[in-house]
């Protein structure tokens, strides 16, 4: 009976006999273990022999012996001649060594396991019957694909364990547009802490006991300070918990990640980043305006709203780059006002893109001099992110 058994290897022998291909993954892949790997072989492929020149394993120039199997702890035969492979399988199986028999794993008394690994988690299949390398690697992937997409509950079931924070950009609402790592990582949270924006939709799929924190801004309200959020990740953390900061867009572009980074790491507590699909960028995108244009414009300028039209973003407007406000709705009106001001051309296209990637998206568009009325004619209301640039102009997309 064939049986998945986790075996730690650091600094423990392992003996590859051969110097082809197969012993070059084998020599890999035991490395990456932490295992002490000795190749034996009388000459080596070019992967083997950069492993040997870079001192990732060593090599023994040299038919395999019995020899070489004393203080082992593993043996991988792959020498290409079934003879040979047999006899250190029988070398071994008296040294009361694991074997993989490489030519015959019927011959052996270990089988090499296709695998993956997510996160913590390493996932192993082996076939127990006749050998089937390509349906093994076949289940392994159909795993892999449903681990990282946040298909499994990956928590923690053990105490102990130490906690750790982990900032999720979440994309500008759609699920779909969460990264497939940040999926992940709210399938180890134990606790999450979100914002009102984002994929809000995504906590559904969460377990029924995973904790749900909501410290979530509204234009003049935050009933959680900043302060008061980088606490909540800290002692979470700190009681050895598994916590998910998820924010909306991207952690460092206007969301304060780095602030958060900095409280986890004043308090001793891991902290990781998982970069989001910023609503900078993407908002514009599912509006099809798109920031750079051949034969339009070639840069583009990112401004938070609350901080007005900086000396920057007026020379950007100057210099025909389009400008991205975000968080600019209530401050619509003074930006406006300040750009025709500074001389920015009056007729200069103007798209404010609301609620985008929900199914409440809405797109309005005018002229500089009149975006303002129009907004308030049509009702425009935060979440929104305004363009402004030639690429706002509608039907450049045309034809």
């Amino acid at each position: 009976m064939t049986t998945l058994l986790g075996v730690d290897l650091a600094g423990r022998r392992v003996v590859v006999a051969g110097g082809g291909p197969v012993a070059a993954r084998r020599a890999q892949a035991m490395r990456l273990a932490g295992a002490d790997v000795l190749v034996v072989a009388p000459q080596l492929c070019e992967e083997l022999a950069e492993l040997v020149e870079d001192r990732v394993v060593r090599w023994r120039c040299g038919e395999v012996q019995a020899v070489d199997l004393d203080a082992a702890w593993l043996v991988h035969t792959a020498t290409g001649d079934h003879a040979v492979d047999a006899q250190v399988a029988r070398w071994a199986l008296d040294r009361r060594t694991f074997c993989v028999h490489a030519g015959d794993v019927t011959r052996g008394t270990a089988r090499s396991p296709s695998t993956t690994r997510v996160g913590e988690v390493l996932v192993g299949v082996v076939s127990t019957g006749a050998p089937d390398p390509g349906r093994s690697r076949a289940v392994r992937d159909q795993l892999a694909a449903t681990l990282r997409s946040g298909g499994a509950d990956l928590r923690r079931r053990r105490a102990g364990g130490t906690g750790r924070v982990v900032l999720v950009g979440g994309g500008p609402g759609d699920v779909d547009l969460l990264t497939l790592r940040g999926r992940r990582a709210l399938a180890e949270a134990d606790v999450v802490v979100t914002d009102r924006l984002g994929p809000t939709d995504v906590l559904a799929e969460l377990g029924p006991d995973v904790e749900i924190v909501h410290v979530g801004k509204s234009p003049g309200n935050h009933p959680v300070p900043q302060h008061e959020i980088g606490q909540i990740l800290v002692e979470r953390a700190q009681r050895g918990q598994t916590v998910v900061r998820l924010k909306g867009g991207d952690p460092f572009v206007f969301g304060r990640g780095g602030e958060e980074v900095l409280a986890c790491r004043e308090a001793g507590v891991p902290v990781e980043v998982v970069p989001g699909v910023s609503s900078a960028l993407s908002v514009p995108a599912l509006a099809g305006i798109p920031l750079t244009h051949r034969g339009v414009t070639t840069s583009f300028h990112v401004l938070s709203g609350h901080d007005g039209l900086t000396a920057a973003a007026r020379q950007a407007l100057h210099d025909g780059s389009t400008l991205v406000v975000l968080m600019g709705v209530a401050m619509l009106a003074a930006l406006v006002e300040d750009a025709l001001r500074a001389g920015v051309d009056p007729a200069l296209p103007v798209a404010v893109v609301e609620s985008g990637a929900t199914a409440r998206q809405r797109v309005t568009r005018a002229r500089l001099d009149g975006v303002v009325r129009r907004a308030a004619e049509v009702g425009v209301r935060a979440p929104a992110v305004i363009v402004l640039g030639r690429v706002a102009a509608e039907g450049l997309l045309d034809g």
